[in-house]
């Protein structure tokens, strides 16, 4: 019925309209309608299902809580326009070839930026995917920017100049960990233990090198590579980690790898330490429990136990976005890349559909945040970023320095040892390719 009005209608004069029943036919369209910015893509390709999707759910709430920031303040200013970003996310489940593909699907959807981390073999697999695509598509070219895949390779020989990397590799953490090792005067032999792929194998050849330097006193009891994300029972390893005599085992091991390697451990009655790059979350401190008082180290680029102002409010702050427990995993370094960026095309100062992505990178090659009392910057010879770090020690929370504890646990990381940027930075063998 309401379409034979609307033909009815359409034959009177329109000053005799009828507003309440057809008032779009009445209305002029608007002199001065504004249309909405073009939105700078951000895709995040990541293992969101799988053994390490609780990994990649805790990077999602990060770059969300990042994002949400930027555009709270109106966004970036571009071209005289104020222009949010678009966070969308791809699961790659984990493996090398989904992930690929999602950066096909990712490029065709509009993005601009590929967000990437929690696997160094994918990201080596999406620097050499991304530095193909931008050589073919010089108009669609896009950065790729890592959170968290520390292959030392991947700013040494395999450095791009559209990959820039906001993590400190394995070699800067190693060095950070030894730091804590070689004031540790009672430590005497080391289980070595690590994920089977280029991070875990890196891990293990790091610690080796710097063990042989900082602490040549210290034997290597047992050395062992098992499967990324399979393993289902550690005991097996946790037995032979216990029966070497080690006091401590040194790991790379991140998400269910970890958990699962500290419960076994723990459930042997293995009494030593481990020195890790993850211990700090993701459900290992829980399953620890009050056996990892004083035994779990964990180095990190920033902990909630950070004894600063600046530290305390960014905390709270996130807290108050994610209050569930079970969400509290944050990485200072996830809101550092997006304030880098948000920096990067503003001073570009391109829009979205003619932004110049050799001029983006060469602003981010330039970046220099201070958020929150903690300041890092882009080192342009290998896109490395340079930023503090910090080694924690497990301990109940309530204890002298531990005001904050992890995933509600009870457990929280002191901080025992903070470097500098200057005193965590490490040379490259970069040759960087500029276009």
């Amino acid at each position: 019925m309401f379409i034979v009005v609307v033909r009815a209608l359409k034959s009177v004069s329109a000053a005799l309209c009828l507003p309440l029943v057809l008032l779009l036919l009445c209305t002029p369209p608007m002199a001065h309608a504004q249309t909405a910015p073009v939105p700078v893509k951000l895709a995040m390709i990541e293992g969101l299902s799988g053994a390490n999707g609780n990994g990649g759910e805790a990077v999602y709430r990060n770059l969300v809580w990042a994002v949400e920031r930027v555009n709270a303040r109106g966004g970036v200013r571009l071209a005289g326009v104020d222009t949010p970003l678009l966070l969308t996310r791809y699961d790659s489940k984990g493996q090398t070839e989904e992930a690929l593909s999602a950066l096909r699907a990712a490029i065709d959807d509009g993005a601009r930026f590929v967000l990437q981390g929690n696997s160094s073999a994918v990201a080596a697999a999406l620097i050499d995917a991304v530095n193909k695509h931008n050589e073919r598509e010089p108009t669609k070219r896009v950065i790729f920017l890592n959170y968290a895949a520390v292959d030392p390779s991947l700013t040494n020989e395999r450095c791009s100049f559209w990959h820039f990397r906001f993590d400190a590799h394995a070699d800067m953490r190693m060095a950070a960990l030894m730091e804590v090792m070689r004031e540790d005067k009672a430590l005497k032999s080391v289980y070595l233990i690590g994920q089977d792929y280029s991070f875990g194998q890196a891990v293990l050849r790091e610690a080796k090198r710097q063990l042989s330097v900082q602490r040549p006193d210290v034997q290597i009891v047992g050395e062992e590579l098992h499967p990324l994300g399979r393993v289902k029972d550690f005991l097996p390893y946790a037995n032979k980690i216990k029966a070497s005599g080690a006091q401590a085992v040194i790991t790379g091991n991140f998400s269910n790898d970890l958990t699962l390697l500290i419960k076994a451990a723990k459930d042997v009655g293995f009494a030593g330490k481990f020195y890790t790059f993850y211990g700090n979350a993701l459900g290992a401190p829980a399953a620890i429990g009050d056996a990892g008082i004083g035994k779990v180290v964990a180095v990190a680029d920033w902990l909630p136990n950070v004894p600063t102002a600046g530290s305390e409010s960014f905390y709270r702050a996130f807290r108050a976005r994610f209050p569930q427990p079970e969400d509290d995993y944050v990485h200072m370094r996830m809101h550092i890349m997006i304030e880098a960026l948000a920096q990067a095309l503003a001073a570009a100062d391109k829009p979205v559909a003619t932004m110049d992505m050799v001029a983006v990178a060469r602003q981010l090659e330039r970046a220099n945040v201070s958020f929150y009392g903690q300041t890092a910057t882009m080192r342009p010879a290998d896109h490395q970023l340079q930023q503090p770090l910090v080694v924690g020690l497990m301990d109940r929370v309530g204890t002298p320095g531990v005001k904050f504890d992890v995933e509600g646990s009870g457990y929280g990381f002191r901080v025992v040892k903070s470097l500098s940027p200057a005193a965590a930075e490490l040379p490259t063998t970069c040759r960087l390719a500029r276009p």
